[in-house]
């Protein structure tokens, strides 16, 4: 059997985030999600990954040929991104007529790897479904008699609480057939267009993870709720160099070549990934993930964070409920605020729409390659695009665009 990775996507919903980085290299536990769909497929029976891809793809071909070079995958452009049906169509002209392919959204996060082995081993066309709070935000699948009847896009009320989960497993002489679906009013040619007409004359099945299994990561605050999903199965393995008296409760992963310094505070489940150096005297308090080659340093706080690659808070900084994206320096007393002063929900700006994030503690979504100065204070659901610097004594009160010095000074003569 085959497999198609659709990879293609700007996530434009996600920036600052993916101003520096494909949707597909976004981390959960310091690991892209593309990189665990891969170590995924390569456990099952699958001869060949066809990964479509388009925007910052370099990166992702970077990344692969680093990291799995053991799966066999062929690359697909797909220029212009017409949609996820068009992704797929035109992978079809790499796969075999007439047989069964296993179809994944990069995008999506799934707490269990087996559901790959359990949906190969039905024999019918089979898509994934997932109990979701609010359905009314997926795509939701319809049900007659416990199979699929169609696919409904963001239903003001929603025909089941199972949204659409993004991975299929079709036959390709399905798909072909059924091609011709047109355009939807975004413009684009939607899989599940095509999936709902296969479903109009052949069985499909519906395979349903339970509550809380899976998480399509479309929002910045999505990337904290992933990550949160995957610490929950972490189990205690401490791998690097931890100085005394260091405190340690619960779950805690710390990698190789990391050093935890004296009288800091690590509070599980934690995720510390290789060379990263902690403390002294810092906290690193649950559900937090500090990826490769961090400095979390002295007097540093670190709540329900994720801190990609390279970052630098080294010394007297709050980071609460916040992203921070790679390669960003922390100056000393930066604050994330993480809560608003009415205990509301924290709203935030998503494609110049505000959108309820639905949490009532939620920080800072800081951009690669940041820069902030000393005593500089981030307001809750506050986005810092990529490139830019807060000037030192700064409250940010609103987001401010990548490669932008906030707050603008006025020209001197």
């Amino acid at each position: 059997m085959k497999a198609v990775v659709l990879a293609a996507g700007n996530g434009v919903r996600l920036r600052p985030v993916t101003e520096t980085r494909p949707k597909p290299l976004i981390p959960v536990l310091c690991k892209p999600v593309l990189g665990w769909h891969l170590e995924w497929l390569s456990r099952l029976n699958i001869d060949e990954v066809v990964l479509v891809v388009n925007y910052m793809k370099e990166m992702i071909m970077d990344y692969v040929s680093r990291f799995h070079r053991g799966l066999r995958v062929r690359y697909v452009v797909q220029d212009p991104p017409l949609g996820t049906g068009d992704a797929v169509v035109k992978a079809l002209d790499h796969l075999p007529y007439s047989e069964d392919v296993l179809i994944v959204y990069s995008d999506v996060f799934i707490k269990d790897a087996s559901v790959y082995r359990e949906l190969t081993s039905i024999k019918e066309p089979v898509i994934l479904g997932a109990v979701v709070d609010k359905p009314e935000h997926y795509g939701v699948l319809e049900l007659e008699n416990g199979r699929l009847k169609r696919i409904v896009e963001k239903p003001p009320q929603p025909p089941s609480p199972i949204a659409n989960a993004g991975v299929y497993k079709l036959n390709t002489k399905d798909i072909d057939e059924h091609k011709n679906v047109g355009v939807s009013v975004r413009g684009e040619v939607e899989f599940t267009d095509i999936v709902s007409n296969i479903a109009r004359v052949k069985q499909v099945n519906v395979y349903t993870l339970p509550k809380g299994w899976w998480i399509d990561i479309g929002r910045p605050w999505h990337i904290l709720e992933a990550n949160k999903m995957a610490l929950e199965d972490l189990k205690r393995s401490i791998k690097g160099v931890v100085e005394e008296p260091v405190r340690i409760t619960g779950e805690v992963y710390v990698g190789e070549g990391s050093t935890i310094h004296s009288f800091s505070s690590l509070e599980g489940p934690v995720y510390i990934d290789s060379n990263v150096e902690v403390g002294p005297n810092a906290r690193v308090r649950p559900f937090s993930v500090i990826c490769n080659g961090s400095k979390v340093g002295f007097s540093v706080e670190v709540k329900e964070s994720v801190l990609f690659e390279n970052v630098r808070a080294s010394h007297l900084a709050y980071i609460g409920d916040s992203v921070v994206c790679e390669n960003v320096n922390l100056g000393a007393g930066t604050i994330t605020a993480n809560l608003r002063f009415d205990e509301k929900p924290v709203k935030m700006m998503v494609k110049d729409r505000l959108e309820d994030t639905g949490r009532v503690k939620l920080g800072a979504v800081i951009g690669g390659y940041v820069k902030t100065g000393v005593n500089v204070s981030i307001m809750p659901g506050v986005k810092i695009g990529s490139y830019s610097w807060i000037l030192p004594g700064a409250v940010v009160h609103r987001d401010v665009p990548s490669k932008t010095t906030y707050p603008e000074q006025p020209r001197r003569l």
